[in-house]
């Protein structure tokens, strides 16, 4: 069989991605074959396609996307052919109209669930869920940071703070995004572009600081991230989009109020079949309540990757960003 996929010769610019076809082989043991309808484009994808993740050359591009099941291998129980599906994680290779995925990484969608919807919100809606839910648990009443509050994630993640109670305090670039970013469920946001991220801080928490910064930036925050903490207070680097963070010295924590550092992974926190299983299903449950909405902001044919790659790089997206094989 033959698909349309987004590969890559060797890491670096977006112009590097290529549609190409591919032969793809009958699913084996333990997987299915799934015809895409929508991919995902997401952060993790860039860093990987630019080498700022290192990766195996020759490979194939994006992380998460919703289909139907066309034929499953043997073994496979769990799903069937004719079933709407979506996935998230395993080896780079999601843009692509075909494709052969592990069958546990399957979720099966709900009716009222498109495969559109799903697509923008495996991967990012799984982030919010560990994030939130397991690295650094939140509590209703609580306090906490969240940078690019109008993109993927940010958006995603002040809809699941206001279905939790937890007061999120959102970090955006211009009115426009921060207004977006307030109507998702951000009890405050802060226009970067204009306002001084720490004071504002301070002033919404009564001059204490946050307990937990989600900081997706990277280098250009890092300095501000750690003035905007609470003593003992938690900071959690998930991104880079604006390059990676510096060394972390265990001193400066010291110093700055016996703070925390920590720098997880989505693919570590859903390594295992069953912990996978139930972000997938606590995401897709806050869906279909309508507690969790997809806001998608653009969508891209499978052929124009590179300029999503671009525009997502140069924050002229908001919400999620789809492509359509």
């Amino acid at each position: 069989m033959k698909a349309r996929a987004i590969r890559i010769e060797k890491q670096g610019g977006p112009e590097l991605m290529q549609l190409v076809e591919v032969e793809v082989a009958p699913p084996g043991p333990g997987e299915a074959l799934v015809r895409q309808t929508a991919c995902g484009v997401n952060f993790l994808d860039v860093y990987q396609r630019s080498g700022a993740y290192p990766m195996p050359v020759p490979m194939g591009v994006g992380n998460e996307a919703a289909g139907v099941v066309e034929a499953v291998g043997p073994g496979v129980t769990e799903i069937k052919p004719g079933d709407r599906v979506a996935y998230q994680g395993g080896a780079p290779g999601a843009y692509a109209d075909l494709r052969v995925v592990p069958a546990w990484r399957l979720t099966k969608l709900p009716d009222n669930v498109s495969d559109e919807a799903a697509a923008a919100l495996m991967l990012k809606g799984m982030t919010v869920e560990y994030l939130m839910e397991r690295c650094a648990p939140l509590k209703p009443g609580d306090y906490a940071l969240m940078y690019a509050a109008a993109g993927g994630v940010g958006m995603i993640a002040g809809q699941w703070a206001r279905a939790r109670g937890f007061k999120l305090i959102g970090v955006a670039g211009g009115p426009e995004k921060c207004a977006k970013a307030k109507a998702a469920g951000y009890v405050e946001v802060i226009d970067r572009s204009r306002e001084d991220i720490v004071a504002r801080v301070k002033e919404i928490t009564g001059g204490k600081g946050v307990p937990v910064a989600y900081d997706s930036v990277g280098k250009a925050t890092f300095e501000t991230t750690m003035e905007c903490l609470a003593p003992r207070g938690m900071f959690v680097s998930f991104g880079a989009s604006s390059g990676p963070p510096p060394p972390v010295e265990a001193a400066l924590l010291q110093k700055k109020g016996s703070l925390y550092f920590t720098r997880p992974t989505l693919a570590t926190y859903t390594a295992d079949p069953a912990d996978y299983m139930a972000s997938a299903k606590k995401v897709l449950d806050l869906v279909a309540t309508g507690a969790l909405k997809a806001e998608i902001g653009q969508r891209y044919p499978l052929a124009e990757a590179a300029q999503a790659h671009r525009d997502l790089e140069a924050g002229r997206t908001t919400g999620s960003t789809v492509l359509v094989p």
